[in-house]
């Protein structure tokens, strides 16, 4: 009988190897997967930008026609549904005609990977008129990532409130 409390029978050894092993690659796998959610999020954020700080409240239509997918669809809690990419580039022209400056800022936002398919995106917004707010909604937008672009293929916007003054 082995009497050497040192020594462990060789299984063990190899158990206690493989675990050690096991825990660094989920480390890093974890590590990677964070690293992938941090760029995703920067991304979204980035559209996100693009398509309200630029498009939407500097009527920059070009960049708007970039952004929004062919296919589009928008739902709303006031006008329902939209399934027409020229009939949104007509709503942003005609926001830009009117004499009060519309405009949007981003409130706060959850952001999360859709497999292959792109990311979902759900907050809350602000609308201005002339700087002062005017009302909050909330929104879920569906991005979809092709090649290296992104496009918004689904819009719901909801619980449009007026700001109460």
């Amino acid at each position: 009988m082995n009497t050497n409390k040192n020594t462990m029978p060789p299984m063990i050894n190899i158990i206690v190897l493989f675990m050690l092993f096991l825990s660094r690659q989920v480390a890093a796998q974890s590590n990677n997967e964070v690293l992938k959610m941090d760029l995703l999020k920067t991304e979204i954020i980035k559209m996100d930008s693009l398509l309200f700080d630029v498009a939407f409240n500097q009527c920059d239509v070009s960049l708007f026609k970039k952004i929004i997918a062919d296919d589009v669809e928008f739902y709303d809690d006031r006008s329902g549904l939209s399934t027409s990419k020229p009939n949104e580039i007509k709503s942003l022209l005609a926001k830009c005609d009117r004499p009060e400056k519309l405009t949007r800022k981003l409130t706060s936002c959850t952001i999360d990977k859709l497999g292959d398919f792109g990311a979902v995106q759900i907050g809350e917004h602000t609308f201005y008129i002339n700087g002062k707010p005017e009302g909050t909604g909330r929104f879920i937008h569906i991005w979809e990532r092709k090649d290296h672009d992104w496009k918004l293929k689904r819009i719901v916007s909801y619980e449009h409130r007026p700001i109460k003054k």
